[in-house]
Order: structure tokens, then sequence, then C-alpha cells
């Protein structure tokens, strides 16, 4: 097997996670194994050409959610391109999703916006917009960063 990365999101209320993956990032589901007490000990679900698992939390093999609202300053989040990030940051949000920074133009060339889904687990959602050469990227930057000053 090659070596492939999977990251994994564990949740409180997995089954609810796959279908709010799935009505706001367009998920599909590739698989689903329900735990003897009805929880989902694991899941995978592609969105683009990515997999992710998602599972519920479990004591017993110490995988832990997070706190819905997620974690103050999380060292871990995803970046997910889409198409319209405004349509899908609005419909994120319309589910339950949290914004902490609305769609906005980046001087790297993406507009993105920074939401914690429900099961808080945090995602910069992004649309490519325009392509930024390596020279104007440093312009862009020290202008951003007061470089100079």
């Amino acid at each position: 097997m090659s070596r492939t990365l999977m990251p994994c999101l564990v949740v409180q209320g997995a089954a609810r996670a796959l279908d709010f993956y799935a009505a706001v990032f367009g998920a599909t589901e590739r698989m689903r194994f329900a735990g003897p007490d009805g929880s989902i000990i694991h899941a995978e679900i592609e969105i683009g050409g990515a997999v992710l698992i998602v599972e519920d939390a479990d004591p017993r093999r110490g995988v832990q959610a997070p706190p819905a609202g997620g974690l103050p300053g999380t060292p871990v989040f995803q970046y997910l391109y889409v198409d319209d990030v405004d349509a899908v940051v609005a419909r994120a949000v319309e589910l339950g999703a949290t914004l902490h920074r609305a769609p906005e133009d980046q001087f790297y060339g993406d507009r993105d916006a920074f939401i914690v889904d429900p099961f808080g687990h945090a995602w910069t959602v992004g649309t490519h917009v325009e392509d930024v050469g390596p020279d104007e990227l440093a312009r862009r930057m020290a202008g951003l960063f007061g470089a100079g000053r």
C-alpha cells in the first residue's frame, strides 16, 4: 500500500456529522461501521479526491471529541477548496456552523472564511480567485505585514 494520509475527525454524533458534511461540503460516504450501541466506530467520506474518517468519541479507544464550539486557538483545521466559498459558508452557518471569519479576499489569491462546524472542528473554506506570482506575493506580504516601515 502506498503512503496515504487520512485525517480523522472524532465527534459527538457521527451520523449527524456525516449528514452535515454531505449537505455542506458535498461529501460522499464510502463506508460506515456501526458499533453495538449504534455509535459509528468508523466511517469514511470523500470530499473532492480527499478521504476523511469520521467516528464517534469513544473513551475505551482513547478518542475524544472537541466541544461543540471548538477549541480556543485550535492547532489543527481543515482547508477545503470549493467552487463558491460564499455559498458554502452560508449553507454551513444555516446548518449550525459558527462563523469566525466571513469570506474575504486574501493576499495569496484565495477568497476564504473560517468556520467551526457544529461538532467542534475548524475549517478554512476557500475558493481560488487569482494566481499570484512570487514577486507580487512578496510585495503584498510586505504591505500587509508592514515590512519596510
